[in-house]
């Protein structure tokens, strides 16, 4: 029938035909997932107290949601209300852009994930240590973080569901050993004051406080790159943001806020493992056990297999979406026919961090959050382009203020990124000035962009001028 007729401007690859309606991540599941791939919790944060002492150190972990989370929150549910794509970010930049700052958006994350994912599989074995001594033994330990690579990939490829109530489920049990805290922490007031010698506070500076806040604040956008695959995206994402920035705030504040009440030194907070001395002077000994210390343990490898987890359906997104675009070759275009998932993309990526995993990659902060940062700051532009060039576009969350209001949401991450920018020029990376070694990473996606249109791999299809869900709803 002539009603039937699809419109000739749609790309024939825009019409999705599964046999059935592929299964979609709501709300809740979205909003751990986003937990996850911002925080994990409260480990992380040790540093912060150690260095800024209670007081300051809880107000930069209260005053960061405002400056930083909540600005680049406003803007990811703007876009992700409008333009709800598979690649979020990648797709957002695309749009508004052009394919050149577009493939740079999606290098540039795609960089940062080599020197992030490769962190989390060794937390995991740092806290299984904890528990058995025999993980430290020769190559066992790389035996664990391989197990949970190849865990997190079996998931991934099983469905966005099965992650999404996955870390659902860990974030309820993760949290636990920490609100167990919360409560008893008053029961004990004063009295832990001298159970741990007080030492002075010689760790980070207040603004090494910040920039190490800054790391376990970001990362809000990478649930954009599943938009596809989110039930109502444009009502869901605005959401999913603010409920997951007050939760990841709540889980840094109130842990310490209850511990200062029982007179533990911030000095005590020395960096990863901290959290189970603290609990299990808190909790004492149950049958021989110190049980609350046990649980963190517990909750400390549960956080780090869950950030995995959840980023590695994050960054797997990124080729899907450049192959349907042209700009990679169409392999990494390839989705299961029964989960819908990109598995040839989850695959490649999970093979790349597992190489990854005996370079003994520290947490290099400075240069996370400097490659992170000016990925950020192409999405702030874009933001604004897009208003200019197609104010008509639908959407279905704006950032308050009209276009002052956009432009201004950029202006505090865009002043805390310059603070990154000046520390990582007193940072060394491989024996490298880390500012020039940032620099060096973000000239290689130049390079590698006009390698791949030299050698034509594959040629960039046209950005679309409409988006596929109003070309659908046409």
């Amino acid at each position: 029938m002539s009603s039937l007729t699809l419109p000739a401007q749609l790309p024939a690859r825009a019409i999705p035909t599964p046999r059935k309606p592929a299964v979609k991540l709501t709300l809740w599941p979205l909003v751990a997932a986003t937990f996850f791939m911002v925080s994990g919790g409260t480990y992380g944060t040790e540093e912060i107290i150690h260095g800024a002492g209670y007081g300051r150190g809880i107000l930069v972990l209260l005053f960061l949601p405002v400056l930083w989370c909540l600005p680049t929150a406003f803007m990811i549910g703007e876009l992700s209300s409008a333009l709800p794509q598979e690649g979020g970010y990648y797709a957002w930049v695309r749009r508004g852009l052009g394919n050149f700052w577009g493939f740079q958006e999606a290098w540039l994350s795609l960089a940062a994930s080599i020197f992030d994912m490769a962190i989390y599989p060794t937390l995991f074995v740092f806290y299984l240590k904890q528990m058995s001594p025999w993980f430290g033994l020769g190559n066992q330990g790389v035996y664990a973080g391989l197990f949970v690579v190849a865990t997190c990939t079996a998931l991934n490829l099983a469905g966005i569901r099965v992650v999404g109530i996955t870390s659902l489920w860990l974030f309820f049990l993760l949290s636990a050993p920490f609100a167990v805290i919360v409560v008893m922490s008053p029961l004990k007031m004063g009295a832990l004051a001298e159970a741990h010698a007080a030492q002075a506070a010689t760790g980070l500076s207040l603004l090494g406080g910040v920039l190490v806040a800054m790391w376990n604040y970001m990362g809000w956008d990478n649930a954009s790159t599943i938009a596809r695959e989110v039930e109502r995206p444009q009502k869901t994402y605005p959401r999913a943001m603010i409920v997951a920035v007050a939760l990841v705030a709540l889980s840094y504040v109130l842990p310490f806020a209850a511990v200062y009440l029982t007179g533990v030194p911030s000095s005590t907070f020395g960096g990863d493992g901290s959290w189970a001395a603290v609990a299990g002077a808190i909790g004492g000994k149950f049958l021989g056990f110190e049980w609350l210390r046990l649980l963190i343990i517990l909750g400390g490898m549960m956080s780090s297999f869950g950030m995995f987890n959840a980023l590695v359906m994050s960054y797997s997104r990124l080729p899907l979406a450049m192959a349907h675009d042209g700009m990679l070759p169409k392999i990494f275009g390839k989705v299961s026919a029964r989960t819908r998932v990109p598995w040839a993309a989850i695959l490649f990526c999970a093979t790349c961090w597992a190489l990854c995993l005996g370079l003994g990659f520290k947490r290099l902060v400075t240069l996370d959050i400097m490659l992170y940062g000016v990925s950020l700051m192409l999405e702030f532009v874009a933001l604004v382009a897009l208003r200019i060039r197609e104010p008509e576009l639908k959407r279905g969350f704006r950032v308050p203020g009209g276009m002052p209001g956009a432009i201004l949401a950029g202006v505090f991450p865009l002043a805390l990124l310059s603070l990154a920018m000046v520390e990582s020029n007193h940072e060394t990376v491989l024996g490298m000035n880390g500012l020039l070694f940032g620099v060096l990473i973000i000239m290689a996606g130049f390079l590698i962009y006009f390698a791949i249109r030299k050698l034509k791999i594959r040629k960039s299809k046209p950005v679309v001028v409409k988006s596929i869900e109003e070309l659908e709803t046409a």
